[in-house]
């Protein structure tokens, strides 16, 4: 059974549809810490059971009669995040999964100015020591991060953060099918996977450019200041912690952390990857 952890998230749900287009229903299994939020996914087929990673015997049935588990890494900042998916590497390897994958990042480093690419470099570490073969899939820099950034400068007109840098924006879709190849195709994406982006790398002056050719409208590009830019931030209802978080990936954007592109991903899912101008056309076409 190919088992996906976070399938009620947004791209472990998109790696469990792909995967319906590739295997039957029955080869499928779902870990999810509510198992209302899956409903949809039973009614298809796939085996969903209860499995949350901060409980990690929640996992020991959840992982049941496991081939392979993909562990989308856990959505929690801090150390916390490592011990989460340290547990679900475990329980995997626990399970008899005869491959573990987890859903990495294309700037994994011990030395990593934004913090979940510590944890990352981390959790690889840890997965490579389980004796079991192993995917970890370094994804691009979510595509889809950059709806939230946008907000503002559709009603200003001006797009204003910090300085940055380039970043292989990556749409989700992309990344899911090539999970989905590597839990269903023997010897694809083994290891750990080179960067797996698409083809181009920008930074906020070419996204303002492109969301003007979309809107018809000037978009006009601002560098603000690290601290003005937190206090706006705190100021509209962000919580500081949480300001200063999604400062620390423009000061790793900035370092150039994200500016890397490698053509694996287009060859692993066969089709060129979805543009920046695709996903934000996307973007609004769903406001």
């Amino acid at each position: 059974m190919l088992i996906v952890t976070g399938a009620t998230g947004r791209l472990g749900s998109l790696i469990v549809n792909r995967l319906l287009e590739r295997v039957p229903a029955d080869r499928i299994g779902v870990s999810v810490r509510d198992v209302s939020k899956a409903a949809d996914l039973a009614e298809r087929g796939v085996r969903v059971r209860a499995g949350d990673f901060t409980e990690p015997d929640s996992l020991k049935r959840a992982f049941e009669g496991a081939e392979r588990v993909l562990v989308v890494s856990a959505a929690i900042r801090g150390g916390g995040a490592l011990t989460a998916n340290s547990a679900a590497i475990d329980a995997a390897r626990e399970a008899g999964a005869q491959r573990i994958l987890y859903t990495s990042h294309q700037a994994a480093s011990p030395t990593s100015l934004f913090p979940p690419q510590k944890v990352h470099a981390a959790t690889e570490e840890h997965l490579k020591q389980q004796g079991v073969p192993y995917t970890a899939l370094r994804n691009g820099y979510y595509a889809s991060t950059l709806d939230y950034y946008i907000r503002a400068a559709l009603e200003t007109g001006t797009l204003a953060v910090p300085q940055d840098g380039p970043v292989s924006w990556t749409a989700h879709e992309d990344l899911a099918e090539a999970a989905a190849s590597a839990l269903t195709e023997d010897g694809a994406l083994e290891g750990i996977t080179p960067p797996l982006t698409a083809p181009h790398t920008l930074d906020f002056a070419d996204v303002a450019e492109i969301l003007g050719r979309i809107t018809g409208r000037t978009i006009t590009r601002v560098v603000m200041d690290d601290n003005e830019w937190t206090s706006a931030a705190v100021a509209s209802g962000m919580p500081r912690p949480a300001a200063e978080f999604f400062l620390t990936m423009f000061a790793a954007s900035r370092n150039g952390e994200f500016n890397a592109t490698n053509p694996t991903l287009e060859a692993t899912i066969g089709h060129p990857a979805k543009t920046v101008h695709e996903v934000l056309e996307a973007a609004l076409r769903s406001r």
